[in-house]
């Protein structure tokens, strides 16, 4: 039986460490489920493992295409597979882990994403809105077409909704895909804490960030020929010191709207991953969980 753990939550809550830590207690290799990570030279606003963490297990699908290259959610999926059937083909556990709910969900219940391919004019159509300051007028369409699409998409990830119209103007509607779970055996750990908490941790995740030289790998990818617009440099902590860099915004508000972007992102997540799905085991990361969820990992192993 093929068996896959996936450690969930939202942003700051320690997917992470909690994954290094069963990585060495049962033999396994991580699959990130990061939508960020997946960009070479964006290390410290996305929180990527360092070195050393990837030196201590192997990590997949972290650095697999520069911020100007195309990723779509089906290349992730099959790379996803991909990478959970070579872990598996060594014997190991595979261990599912992020925060982004599009790419986990994609992968547990094997959603049958729509083959439209890009449409260079009409994309090209609806960028020119967004940079008119339609944005908003966008994403309403998207919400008259799909409420549920929409309410997972951040409305100011221009770069989602213009896709999300893109597939609704060639099928005719928007829709949740039609799911052909793949034959894995899954145990879902959910992490979570008290809202207020939670927002501390993400905090003071942004404040290591910003100390560890967010602003210069910014201006590292841009004086490297990157262009500010791309849709990699629209995730938190990038858009915001662009708009830095640009004259937009003083430091000191740049600073405070990661955080607040960073909270909105936190509400975001828990739309993916509800507190009350049961496929969920959910944990405090407040309390001194860490031998329940290791007793879950071992009763699920020999079941």
């Amino acid at each position: 039986m093929k068996r896959l753990v996936t450690i969930v939550g939202p942003t700051g809550v320690g997917k992470s460490a909690l994954a290094l830590i069963l990585a060495n207690d049962f033999d396994c290799e991580i699959v990130s489920a990061d939508s960020r990570q997946i960009y070479r030279l964006m290390d410290i606003g996305t929180a990527k493992p360092t070195a050393c963490e990837q030196a201590q297990v192997r990590h997949h699908l972290l650095d697999i295409v520069a911020p100007n290259q195309d990723f779509s959610l089906s290349e992730y999926q099959q790379k996803a597979y991909q990478a959970i059937e070579s872990v598996m083909a060594l014997g190991k556990l595979p261990l599912l882990v992020g925060g982004s709910g599009l790419y986990v969900w994609a992968v547990l219940e094997g959603w049958q994403i729509p083959k439209v391919p890009p449409n260079p004019a009409l994309r090209r159509e609806l960028e020119e809105r967004a940079q008119k300051g339609e944005t908003s007028l966008l994403y309403q369409e998207l919400w008259r077409l799909n409420a549920e699409a929409a309410a997972r998409i951040d409305p100011r990830n221009v770069r989602r909704v213009i896709r999300a119209l893109e597939i609704s103007y060639e099928t005719g509607v928007v829709q949740l895909p039609a799911k052909n779970p793949p034959f894995y055996t899954n145990l879902i750990i959910g992490l979570t804490c008290e809202r207020q908490l939670l927002y501390e941790r993400v905090d003071r995740r942004v404040d290591k960030m910003v100390q560890d030289g967010l602003l210069d790998e910014v201006k590292d990818i841009l004086r490297q020929g990157f262009q500010p617009e791309l849709p990699a440099l629209t995730g938190i902590g990038y858009r915001q010191v662009v708009a830095y860099l640009q004259g937009k915004n003083s430091w000191e508000d740049t600073f405070q709207q990661i955080k607040n972007d960073s909270h909105r992102l936190v509400r975001r997540q828990y739309n993916w991953f509800s507190l009350k799905n049961d496929k969920i085991h959910w944990f405090d990361v407040e309390t001194d969980y860490y031998n329940d969820a290791k007793a879950l990992v071992s009763k699920f192993l020999v079941e």
